[in-house]
This record gives structure tokens, sequence and C-alpha cells, in this order.
């Protein structure tokens, strides 16, 4: 499968506090991933662990600290002028938790998508951009589109405005959505038809997903594959069922171990429960160690010492941990 999208050693710092109490957040650190062509990837962790930070990243919200993110081959770095700038973000469009946030209460739902329409494909004339807003709004399950355009957003049910927030994307051509906790506000019975929806997208309109989630289950049911972030750091990837089967990091044994499903493998390590109430990762001023030793049962005092780095342990299937997949100390 060919890369759409790569990040390669992306991190991003924040600078905390002023003047002698000046510190660095390390919200990202090092980060490397790839999407490939009509692909769904689940960036899996808990709140904090640095997933909507790396999106954003990806989205050219941010920029980052260091490293590269490579899109079709190119680094995003050479980019020069707005319109190769417009363009990016046209194939790339974000998708957020909240739907209100790319909803204008004040106008009717045609308006964001007219917009987009009118922003990123002026080629179009106006029965055009009409007849594709349309088109867009069914493709997201939504019917009649006519009527649904016409429609202000407090006329639409949660699981309808993020719906259209992804009509929106749509209207842009998209090769890459990124969706950022997309269903984590709805309820739990209209979730699922949700999760339908982006899986529909990459086979009818051929698009890749970066699915943003804290719910393993979730990732389970609609991804290729599985990155888990804790900390700043991807500590393990690989494809979805290799990674539910086997895995291979404490905290992705943990995420699961929480997944209340019979269909789980049950938890490998002892401790899970002391493990959740531990204390966060220490994200500020790091140092050099595993971010996940004060929460494990295996942790050793190379975890102390040495931040591990990502190791093959199968087929496309990399771990950052000391215990489960020894690399080189430094």
């Amino acid at each position: 499968m060919s890369a759409l999208l790569e990040t390669v050693g992306l991190t991003r710092h924040f600078k905390v506090g002023t003047g002698l109490t000046r510190r660095v957040l390390h919200a990202v650190d090092d980060v490397d991933l790839t999407i490939g062509e009509r692909e769904i990837v689940a960036l899996v962790g808990e709140s904090g662990s640095g997933k909507s930070t790396l999106a954003r990243l990806v989205a050219q919200v941010h920029k980052p600290t260091r490293g590269e993110i490579r899109y079709q081959g190119s680094p995003l770095s050479a980019q020069r002028g707005r319109r190769a700038k417009l363009a990016y973000r046209g194939a790339v469009p974000m998708v957020f938790q909240d739907p209100f946030s790319s909803l204008n209460p004040a106008y009717r739902v045609s308006h964001g998508i007219l917009r987009a329409l009118t922003l990123h494909r002026p080629e179009l004339g106006r029965a055009a951009r009409q007849s594709e807003a349309e088109r867009v709004v069914e493709a997201v399950g939504l019917s009649p589109a006519a009527e649904v355009l016409n429609r202000f957003p407090y006329e639409l049910s949660g699981g309808q405005r993020q719906r259209i927030g992804f009509a929106q994307a749509l209207a842009h051509r998209p090769k890459l959505i990124l969706a950022d906790e997309p269903v984590s506000m709805l309820d739990v019975s209209i979730r699922i038809g949700l999760l339908n929806v982006m899986a529909d997208l990459r086979e009818t309109e051929g698009v890749s997903l970066l699915y943003i989630t804290h719910d393993i289950a979730g990732a389970r049911y609609l991804s290729d594959r599985i990155a888990v972030m804790y900390g700043g750091h991807v500590v393990e990837t690989g494809p979805t069922e290799d990674i539910l089967a086997a895995p291979r990091h404490p905290y992705t044994d943990l995420l699961l171990s929480a997944v209340p499903d019979p269909r789980a493998p049950r938890a490998l390590l002892d401790g899970d429960a002391a493990a959740a109430k531990s204390d966060p990762p220490v994200v500020i001023d790091p140092t050099p160690s595993c971010r996940f030793r004060t929460r494990c049962p295996l942790a050793t005092d190379l975890c102390h010492r040495v931040t591990p780095t990502l190791q093959p342990v199968g087929t496309g299937h990399t771990v950052a941990c000391h215990v489960t997949a020894p690399g080189p100390a430094s």
C-alpha cells in the first residue's frame, strides 16, 4: 500500500509558565506514523495522550517544534504560497469532536458546505455547487438532501450535525479526513451509524481516515491499523487484529482489559486496577525514561533511565517497550 501521509520524528512542545518558572510541555514527541491510500488508521489513547495535538499538527493548525510531515511523498515544509497550503487543507480536512464547532448557528446548513465548495472548488458554477452540496449530504446518509440543507443546525440531532461535519469535509474532495473523537459526544445507540458512515466513505469516496478515539472497541470495529499513544509517544502500532489478539505493550493491554467485550483477550498483566489509578505521565520537562513506567507492573530499572523506541515484533507490528521488545540501551 502506497503512503498517502507520513510523519517523521514529529514533535510539538509548548512553553508553560513565565520567567524563571517557564517549563516545556512535551505534547507530542518523535512520532512516526504512516497512513496509506484508502486506509483507516485509529489513533487510540487516554485524554491528554497527545492524539488531538498530533491531528492538529497534521492539519497544520500547529507548527511542529521539529520533525516533518510528508504528503504524497513531498514535505509540507517545502510548500510555498497560499494556493499550495489551501490545496493541502482541502485534501486533509478535519472533523471535530463537537459538531457545533464547524456549524454556524446563525446560518442554514447549506452555508458551510457551499462556502467550502466556493473556496476549494472555484471551478464550479452556482448550480453545480448546489448539486454537489446535495450529493455530499446524501453521501453521509441524510435525505432528502435539499430539505436538510435548508435547516438550521438547532433543527438537527447531534448525530445529524456530526454527519454534516463529514459532508463539509467531503465538499473539499479530500484524500484524508482527520476525525477527532467524532462519536464521543453522541448517544451510544447512534454511534455505530456514524462509524458505518466513515467505513462507507472509504469505499464510496476513496478517502483515508485518521480516526482519533479513546475507545479501543470502536477502533476494532472501524480500523485497519491501530497506533496507541501514551504521554506524547506512540507506544505500539500494528494491524488491528494483531494488536487485539496479542498486545505487546502493557498500556495497550491495560486499554483492552477495560473493554466490556467477551471476545477481547484476557489481560496478560497483574495489577491493572492499580495501574489505572496511578499518576498520569510526566510530560512537563520529562527525563529520559518510559513514560508509562509509574503505572507499569513490569517496569525495570532500564525503564526509569532510557526512553524505549519502536521495535518490530511482527509483520507491521512495532512496540516501544524494554520488556516485551528489548532494544539497544543508550
